[in-house]
């Protein structure tokens, strides 16, 4: 079934939407889940969460790209849940290394001051992909959108591990004197 008609389905209260979405889009929503959760139950329920979300957000929302949707989505579930399981301690796992690694270019997310700034950040997070080589592009969204390991990275674009991690340390490098530019850190 194609998207727009799954969307019809939301569109039209049918809970066929539910099964038509899960049967397209169930594995690409666990795995942005799993990737930040490390943990195959709490990703179940992320994905079944979403599934929710979606049900509860169309109408009035008529996403243009399905899996885009779904995908912020599961992303925002999974994230709100590892903020809360990892309140007290700093845990493990790809999301903290993620976090991590982008630390140095995007402020804490709980610096009020930054809050204000982040549509605008994102703007020009966008812009600055936009001028990547697309190897480059890839790599870096699906570490630190999907939460990848640098092993599965690696595997995925047929390289090194270490020239992943070398081509995300000049790309967050580029991405630091791109916002200093734009005077946003």
């Amino acid at each position: 079934m194609e998207d727009s008609q799954i969307v019809e389905l939301y569109w039209a209260r049918d809970e066929e939407a539910i099964r038509h979405t899960a049967d397209r889009y169930g594995a690409y929503c666990y795995a942005i889940a799993y990737n930040i959760l490390s943990v195959r139950e709490d990703s179940e329920e992320c994905v079944n969460d979403t599934y929710l979300d979606a049900w509860n957000s169309m109408p009035p929302h008529r996403p243009g790209i399905l899996s885009a949707f779904l995908g912020k989505i599961t992303r925002r579930i999974a994230i709100d849940r590892w903020r809360e399981s990892h309140a007290q301690k700093r845990g493990g796992g790809e999301m903290a290394l993620a976090l991590d690694e982008l630390s140095e270019c995007i402020a804490a997310p709980n610096d009020i001051s930054r809050e204000v700034e982040t549509a605008e950040v994102a703007a020009q997070v966008q812009r600055f992909l936009g001028t990547l080589p697309d190897l480059e592009r890839r790599v870096f969204v699906r570490r630190y959108w999907h939460m990848e390991s640098i092993a599965a990275l690696a595997e995925r674009f047929g390289c090194g591990q270490s020239r992943i991690k070398s081509m995300l340390h000049r790309t967050r490098l580029k991405l630091q004197k791109h916002l200093r530019e734009v005077d946003l850190i």
